[in-house]
């Protein structure tokens, strides 16, 4: 049996509350007890009991009102509820409504406690086949420490996550905004040795120059206007764990100069300070811009540049996915669900086309905050097209025929669409696609000159 499980006791008459409590408290339970639904709601909501065993007929709120506000607020949450003698349409309501069990009254203790450890055996069940699964879906591929998706570029991001997570490497990583830099790195940090220190993250494009400075390396008393005390830096803060710098090319060619020495030495001195300090950080930097460009135009130092693209990842664009929108719209639904205390169960066809179609420029934030507005405007239990805040895409008339499209039709759209997502690069273009530079070049020619499988050839 499972001692310590919490038993919330729900009954109006009190000579049955206090039998009950006094009985469970004998056999190992810890118990509380509610004279009506109202009470018993507030005292779930307050402290989660791990089973709910309630009256139906009571005041004030009854036990099927009761049964139906925790199942809005916690689903998971085991509910036995007791009916009177031979009131099989009470019970069988009850069920209905998501109750895991019925007893009829007067209660039988040893049957109610057998239901109490099935109960309880059933949600430790669920709960185990939920981190089954979410371990068999990262050995699959299908996602990984809070990454989710199993398309073809995830997977290679997920390879390069285990390859680079043990090491002591810098990583660069860098995409469009919106595509989940920030979780990246998270993975990274969770996977790597370091994993039981902290994760400090600094948004550096938030803060003047003065501002980074203080924040990233702290200052002492004194050091200028308002510093009443020592105050510790991102990098002390962040000591034995990771230090994620986010959009790195915002910073000053000053603040590059500082992060550079920290970067080499592992020591720095506070603002207004003299005193050296070493630092034992991982760095995690990430940007939306090309570095690469930058220090070719002088925005961005190379040497800062090359320590910190030790391992560069490049994190896709939503829309170069494929199916990992619908994947990742239907985890934003569950918990926008939950959140809202809805009950949305799925998309309709029109609204899975509709995803399938839009090109999120926004990337998987846009996606998120489309599913949130979706679940608060939904009126049934399905998202349907109309309630997502974008328009649906517009056909172009000189566009392939994708499905039922030529082998070399599809070709050239994956070069064509991956060519555009990577600004016009074919190194990036080849390795989105997994193919050679030699490749996409010789296409691109071919489609230049019209060849064959051109789009939109007669």
């Amino acid at each position: 049996m499972t001692s310590k499980a919490r038993i919330l006791v729900v009954d109006d008459e009190a000579s049955a509350r206090s039998g009950l409590e006094k009985l469970l408290k004998q056999v190992g339970y810890e118990v509380e007890s509610a004279a009506d639904g109202s009470k018993a709601l507030a005292m779930a909501a307050a402290h989660p009991p791990d089973v709910v065993v309630t009256d139906l007929k009571m005041p004030v709120m009854d036990g099927m009102a009761l049964l139906a506000a925790l199942r809005a607020h916690h689903r998971e949450l085991p509910v036995i509820v007791a009916t009177a003698f031979g009131d099989v349409a009470a019970a069988v309501a009850a069920m209905r409504a998501g109750a895991d069990d019925f007893l009829t009254k007067p209660i039988d203790f040893d049957v109610l406690s057998l239901a109490i450890e099935r109960v309880l055996e059933r949600r430790a069940l669920r709960s185990e086949a939920e981190n089954l699964r979410r371990q068999l879906d990262e050995r699959d591929g299908e996602g990984l420490q809070g990454l989710t998706g199993a398309s073809p570029a995830m997977q290679k991001v997920y390879r390069t996550v285990r390859q680079v997570a043990p090491s002591k490497a810098t990583v660069l990583i860098t995409g469009e905004s919106g595509t989940g830099k920030g979780e990246l790195a998270r993975a990274i940090h969770a996977l790597s040795p370091r994993a039981k220190g902290p994760f400090i993250a600094l948004h550096c494009a938030a803060l003047t120059e003065g501002l980074l400075e203080s924040e990233l390396f702290g200052h002492e008393r004194g050091a200028f206007t308002g510093a009443e005390k020592r105050r510790l830096g991102r990098f002390e803060q962040a000591s034995t764990g990771t230090l994620f710098l986010d959009e790195i090319g915002e910073i000053s060619p000053l603040t590059q100069v500082k992060l550079l020495r920290v970067l080499q030495e592992r020591a720095f001195e506070r603002v207004g300070g003299n005193e050296l300090v070493s630092v034992d950080v991982r760095v995690i930097a990430a940007t939306n811009r090309d570095l690469a460009a930058d220090v070719r135009e002088g925005r961005f130092r190379e040497d800062l540049y090359y320590r910190l693209n030790v391992v560069h990842v490049e994190m896709p664009p939503l829309r170069l996915r494929g199916a990992d929108v619908l994947t990742l719209a239907s985890l934003f639904l569950r918990r926008f669900a939950e959140d809202n205390h809805k009950r949305v169960d799925g998309f309709t066809d029109a609204a899975r086309t509709k995803l399938r179609a839009h090109r999120f420029p926004g990337n998987v934030r846009e996606l998120e905050n489309a599913i949130e507005r979706a679940v608060v405007m939904a009126e049934g239990d399905l998202v349907d097209a109309g309630d997502l805040p974008f328009e649906a895409a517009q056909p172009h008339s000189g566009a392939i025929r994708i499905p039922g499209s030529t082998m070399a039709e599809i070709e050239r759209y994956a070069i064509e669409t991956s060519l555009e997502a990577s600004s016009g690069s074919t190194a990036k273009t080849a390795e989105l696609l997994d193919i050679s530079i030699r490749t996409v070049q010789y296409r691109l020619q071919e489609y230049a000159g019209g060849g064959k499988g051109a789009r939109g050839a007669s």
